[in-house]
């Protein structure tokens, strides 16, 4: 679909973007009819969250996109994390400005993954946003809007942790998203952020895709074997409680540190690192919750 093409010839027969609603102005009219005529262009929308902060949603959130990208998909990964975007520095793009076109906002292209985030629009990574919620939710609406992500089969979208206005207005915006992924330590301290964040799906209609448990035990850097640092299962026995699906363990390991802090996600390089290797699962493991079918081989990408 051309993004000058009118909603109005649109033939998804349930497209909110046909009609103005009772009492919407103009403007407001307008606007959503240019988010629908972005977003039908994007197959899949996943959002990952976490109920804190500290649990490396971000990390999951990159591999996530990374590993995907590698099965053959066209991927997008949008990071709505206002106050803390680590986007540009897992993947290398620190000191990189975001470009425009015909009034377009043009994503970072790191091989075959599409990139936007906030810390590619500050002026430097030390800034500090002072922002209310309606400059946020504008700059969200930006954000999907006025990128030129073109086709996607998936759009990531990296959240700020906890349910506050960036989640919500995502959620809101996007309206259709196909679900979140939950991200957790095995800690009950964390646990008990998630269960709430779970519940806050289920009040907003999205569906939860899964949840993963990060950090589950410490790769040991000599002999490869994982040591239950934090515990082991927390997440896992919480998904059986709260009846959604788990996606899998995340060891905590050195190599998914040192490939984060370098700006190289760890599965855009072929290792045996357990991390690497669960990471990858839990990407095909989503892929096939979306019902999509890996259209290329496990080929590392060079690029990223």
């Amino acid at each position: 679909m051309n993004d000058n093409n009118s909603c109005g010839s649109c033939g998804k027969a349930d497209c909110d973007g046909k009609s103005q609603q009772p009492g919407e102005q103009q403007e407001d009219f307008e606007q959503r009819q240019a988010l629908r005529r972005r977003l039908c262009r994007i197959s899949h929308k996943v959002l990952v969250l976490s109920g804190k902060g500290g649990v490396g949603k971000s990390t999951v959130a990159v591999n996530l996109a990374v590993g995907l990208s590698l099965d053959g998909y066209r991927v997008g990964l949008l990071d709505i994390d206002v106050h803390g975007p680590s986007i540009p520095t897992m993947l290398g793009l620190t000191g990189t400005r975001m470009q425009s076109a015909d009034g377009e906002m043009l994503p970072v292209e790191i091989g075959d993954l599409k990139v936007m985030s906030l810390g590619l629009i500050l002026d430097g990574r030390d800034q500090a946003v002072i922002w209310r919620g309606p400059l946020k939710m504008a700059a969200i609406r930006q954000l999907l809007v006025d990128v030129a992500w073109g086709d996607l089969d998936v759009l990531v979208v990296d959240c700020p942790p906890g349910t506050g206005d960036e989640p919500l207005s995502v959620i809101q915006l996007i309206g259709d998203a196909d679900g979140a992924i939950v991200v957790t330590t095995p800690q009950e301290v964390a646990l008990a952020d998630v269960r709430r964040s779970i519940n806050f799906c289920r009040q907003l209609e999205l569906p939860v895709l899964g949840v993963v448990e990060n950090m589950s035990g410490l790769v040991c850097p000599h002999c490869q074997e994982v040591i239950p640092l934090f515990k082991v299962g927390g997440g896992e026995a919480m998904a059986t409680e709260m009846h959604v699906p788990f996606l899998g363990r995340v060891p905590l390991s050195p190599a998914v540190v040192d490939s984060g802090d370098g700006g190289h996600p760890i599965l855009s390089r072929k290792n045996d690192d357990p991390a690497a290797q669960a990471l990858r699962q839990i990407a095909q493991a989503v892929g096939q919750r979306l019902g999509l079918k890996a259209t290329a081989s496990e080929v590392v990408n060079p690029n990223v």
